[in-house]
């Protein structure tokens, strides 16, 4: 089974958690400090797993379609937390930055236990700034593309 039809097949609560965690993965460690800041009561909870930082394979596909194949190693961090209640959140961020997987982690909790409140106040806003800087840097990317033509030359009989 490929990655794909296993996403497709996920309920609409595992789609929209890979969501979350993608936003808070992606989302800036200021940003999530800020908000953390922001918080009228800090969440109460117990490392299950502390911040650590390791290797992930990178997997490719040739052609976007094709067979798959290893393109090589990245770092990566990853946490996970638990409340008392037992909910668990994680956090897995590219690269070495420790409190920003702690605090993807923290906030995958929060977002579990309060969608609502959270949701707004902190997932929309980064992902639609992550979907600006998309746009901009594609804008940026089609800035720079060139379009080459072949001229014909007349046959020579």
């Amino acid at each position: 089974m490929s990655i794909d039809s296993a996403l497709r097949q996920c309920s609409p609560d595992a789609q929209q958690r890979q969501r979350v965690i993608s936003v808070l993965a992606r989302a800036s460690t200021q940003a999530l400090e800020q908000y953390y800041s922001s918080l009228p009561q800090l969440p109460e909870f117990r490392f299950i797993r502390k911040p650590e930082c390791g290797l992930a394979l990178v997997r490719g596909r040739i052609g976007g379609t094709g067979d798959a194949f290893n393109v090589g190693e990245m770092t990566m961090t990853r946490c996970a937390v638990e409340n008392e209640a037992g909910v668990r959140g994680f956090g897995y961020v590219a690269g070495r930055n420790r409190r920003h997987a702690e605090l993807a982690a923290i906030f995958d909790l929060l977002l579990q236990l309060d969608a609502s409140t959270h949701e707004s106040a902190l997932i929309t806003p980064l992902e639609q700034a992550w979907l600006a800087e998309r746009e901009q840097t594609s804008r940026k990317a089609a800035a720079t593309k060139v379009n080459f033509m072949t001229m014909v030359r007349g046959e020579s009989e």
